[in-house]
């Protein structure tokens, strides 16, 4: 049983202690969650920033139903980010209900969306509860500005992309996490939104992302579609909207891309445990260990969405920086915002739509995570 409001699972990984150096930052006590109690308590140690000062216990327990019930029992909140979430998500949003605890994480895989969705927003709606995926730097940021573009009348189409730069050459810089959810990605469809429908993206669609952030175009692709057309799918304002990533290594974007291709000509046809095999040797080889604590320096990220209506066009820039961080920063907003009984949506309902995008962008502009550009096209 938790002792204190708000619980971390996944509280060993990369991502879980950013989102506790945030709870810290806002003097929110929690209780960590995670399979191996004492690997936790060491790697804490060395990487969550401020830990002297904070309030906080660790609970052992593992990826299931029950166990995790019984450990989010007391508390209000639980940031998910067991991932990838199509394989290890499910039993932290049921056992978030089970205790009565509004549900965020950090994935925009879509597949576990819509079954979240399906299963389990009506049951969290009825309970007064929030379950909110893709409560990230990935998806948020990108959602902000497709919100600032919505604020100009008659748009209804979006078109949004995600650029991240990082160091250069490799994937150096992306948690192993987030290599595996990559990888996991090439299994299933992602999908747009088109004329209020959900399309499902050719295998191997790519994007050339022109920029005026950057000298050459970004070599950019669906990432299963993010969570945007998801969350805009049944949203009377929007009719399309499709989203696309791009890191500012276009050989590396690439690489990715010819994983895609030979994903759909050799390895689709395969049993999930071969398949399961080729991703693990994949993450394994790309993604070693876990990465550095980002630095400004290194990492700066611009998220936009043009916005078009009839007879309107409006380009929305979110500028950012250490996406990672951020995603920390994120998910401590939303945690205060919960902690105040201070949303604007039940049930399955994005970050922006629970919490206000103005909210967030300021939240992100105070610490100096973002800056936001609105300009008419």
């Amino acid at each position: 049983m938790a002792k204190y409001p708000v619980v971390v699972t996944g509280a060993s990984g990369y991502t879980g202690m950013l989102i506790m150096d945030w709870l810290i930052d806002q003097n929110i006590p929690f209780t960590a969650v995670a399979r191996n109690a004492q690997r936790t308590k060491d790697m804490m140690a060395q990487r969550v920033v401020r830990l002297e000062s904070a309030v906080y216990e660790i609970i052992e327990a593992p990826n299931e139903v029950e166990a995790l019930t019984k450990a989010f029992q007391g508390a209000r909140v639980v940031c998910n980010t067991i991932g990838p979430f199509l394989h290890h998500g499910l039993p932290g949003v049921e056992a978030a209900l089970n205790a009565g605890c509004h549900y965020i994480d950090t994935t925009g895989e879509q597949v576990f969306m819509m079954e979240v969705r399906e299963r389990f927003g009506p049951r969290f709606a009825e309970a007064g509860l929030l379950v909110s995926p893709s409560v990230a730097y990935m998806y948020t940021f990108a959602e902000i500005a497709a919100e600032l573009a919505l604020e100009t009348q008659g748009v209804d189409v979006l078109e949004v992309a995600t650029l991240a730069r990082g160091p250069r050459g490799g994937t150096a810089g992306v948690t192993v996490g987030s290599t595996a959810t990559i990888f996991e990605a090439a299994r299933y469809e992602a999908r747009y939104l088109w004329d209020n429908k959900l399309v499902v993206h050719d295998p191997l669609a790519s994007f050339n992302v022109v920029a005026p952030d950057f000298i050459e175009p970004v070599f950019s692709l669906p990432w299963g579609g993010t969570s945007l057309p998801i969350y805009y799918e049944n949203d009377p304002r929007v009719r399309s909207c499709l989203a696309s990533v791009g890191f500012y290594d276009n050989n590396v974007m690439k690489s990715v891309h010819e994983l895609c291709k030979k994903w759909d000509t050799e390895y689709k046809h395969l049993s999930k445990e071969e398949q399961d095999a080729i991703v693990l040797r994949l993450v394994e080889s790309t993604t070693p260990s876990m990465p550095p604590r980002e630095r400004t320096t290194l990492q700066r990220t611009v998220d936009f969405a043009i916005g078009r209506g009839n007879l309107t066009a409006v380009r929305a820039t979110v500028h950012g920086q250490t996406p990672y961080i951020s995603t920390g920063a994120v998910q401590a907003a939303a945690v205060v915002k919960l902690l105040d009984n201070d949303t604007a949506a039940v049930g399955f309902a994005s970050a922006c739509k629970a919490f206000g995008h103005r909210y967030l962008l300021g939240f992100l502009e105070q610490r100096g995570l973002a800056r936001a550009s609105v300009s008419q096209l």
